[in-house]
């Protein structure tokens, strides 16, 4: 079976955790702290990155847009209409686009900071970077959601699914991302109500039940995090 290398907190994990799930794929979960720097894990990922994708064969596929990739030319090809990388070129790119803005824009700006703060922090050791919040860090990444949820809220009021008609990579980057920063309460989402709709929809999908079920030891989630119709 399959291995994924993931934290319940990674963004990019969570988006592959998703397309797992989608798809009704099995894979081994196994946590991985990457400050660790383990010798097994750097042997599969030199960068140290999560998450890493190992398959039957055990070849190691790393980071979330590779291993979308991969799991579209293996699997989705014989998924027709619940293909989550669509056939059209043009509609592609825009998938594309959607899940770096969600992976790696919004990462920088926001959730990195937040969850490193937040959470991290109390797990890593000093001398790995753990330690107090930095509040300013938090005050940064607070002020630059506000315009990251209103993106989002234009996309979800505008669009079928966030790229188009369709569900699609885009969306589960984007709830990647979101549902940790929902775990911690960061999002005001009285100030979003299309894209509290539209998260309400994915919420509500099988595959977000694993997810909706972690818990990390050292915080608890909002009471609202499972709540479908919350």
């Amino acid at each position: 079976m399959p291995t994924l290398y993931h934290h319940p907190m990674s963004s990019a994990s969570r988006f592959v955790r998703l397309i797992i799930n989608e798809y009704e794929l099995e894979a081994d979960l196994v946590e991985e702290r990457p400050w660790e720097q383990r010798r097994d894990f750097l042997a599969m990922n030199p960068a140290a990155s999560l998450p890493v994708y190992v398959d039957d064969s055990l070849h190691a596929v790393c980071g979330a847009g590779a291993i979308a990739e991969f799991i579209d030319e293996v699997y989705g090809v014989f998924k027709r209409d619940r293909r989550l990388l669509p056939d059209d070129s043009l509609e592609r790119a825009e998938v594309r686009r959607l899940m770096d803005w969600f992976l790696v824009k919004l990462e920088q700006d926001v959730t990195r900071f937040l969850v490193r703060e937040r959470v991290l922090k109390l797990i890593m050791p000093k001398a790995q970077g753990g330690g107090e919040p930095d509040s300013k860090a938090l005050r940064t990444a607070r002020a630059n959601i506000r315009q990251h949820m209103k993106y989002l809220d234009w996309l979800a009021g505008n669009r079928n699914w966030l790229a188009g008609q369709t569900l699609t990579y885009a969306d589960f980057a984007a709830v990647g991302a979101l549902s940790s920063l929902d775990y911690l309460g960061e999002i005001k989402w009285h100030e979003a109500p299309r894209a509290k709709a539209w998260y309400q929809r994915i919420k509500s999908r099988p595959c977000m039940r694993p997810l909706l079920g972690d818990r990390i030891r050292i915080i608890t989630p909002v009471p609202h995090y499972a709540d479908l119709d919350f």
